[in-house]
């Protein structure tokens, strides 16, 4: 078994590609999540907003984003949109695409999270002399934050996962660096197990991180 793994993974230096696929992977998670949240802010206020036309905007980016597969948004992005204007570059294309899709499902994460704090907090602050803008940035939002950590925590976590659908636009992610090594020595077993591994190092590492973020963030509430 020794010897497989190290005619598969170390032999002429194999083992390179893994590290370099999984910083791509990260790269593309972390960016795409960073696009998200802004996306999911803009389009969650859009959504409660009093004006019918913002809203039907929302829900249309909501719905036609949740509503088509990863793997063929990023497909549509990658071939019908950027390659036709000379845009190549795969990892750019990747984490515009993971964060748009991200940003749908951010949305939502936002717009319950808004809507769960009592309403009277808005009044609160506008009785304390502040605008809209002002009681959303100091009073709402840090209250929607506390509720929405958990259920964003998944998202990202679901995020990273669903980056393996990268290499669909031959980006040198995790996946497709297992799936050359697989090429390479004809073993599939090794670098696909090596792959799930690290998957499951990364969200499960990432999933008691953040636990113990959520412990930390409700002592400094209760104290």
């Amino acid at each position: 078994m020794w010897q497989s793994f190290y005619d598969t993974m170390i032999a002429k230096g194999r083992w390179r590609l893994v590290p370099q696929g999984l910083g791509t992977t990260l790269l593309i998670s972390l960016c795409a999540v960073a696009i998200g949240s802004v996306l999911g802010c803009a389009f969650a206020l859009l959504k409660i907003s009093k004006k019918k036309p913002l809203v039907a905007v929302a829900n249309l980016y909501t719905t036609v984003i949740r509503g088509i597969p990863m793997a063929t948004q990023l497909m549509i992005f990658y071939f019908v949109i950027f390659s036709p204007i000379g845009v190549k570059n795969a990892v750019l294309v990747a984490i515009i695409s993971f964060g748009i899709n991200s940003g749908a499902y951010c949305t939502e994460i936002f717009r319950a999270g808004i809507q769960g704090v009592d309403a009277g907090q808005m009044e609160a602050g506008r009785s304390l002399g502040l605008n809209w803008a002002q009681t959303m940035a100091k009073i709402i939002m840090p209250q929607a934050f506390r509720t929405i950590l958990p259920t964003f925590t998944s998202e990202f976590i679901a995020l990273i996962k669903e980056t393996s659908v990268a290499s669909f636009i031959a980006v040198m992610d995790l996946q497709k660096s297992c799936d050359n090594i697989r090429n390479a020595t004809y073993n599939a077993w090794i670098p696909l197990l090596c792959c799930a591994a690290i998957y499951l190092i990364l969200t499960v590492g990432l999933t008691k991180l953040f636990a113990v973020f959520e412990k930390r963030l409700a002592k400094s509430d209760r104290s």
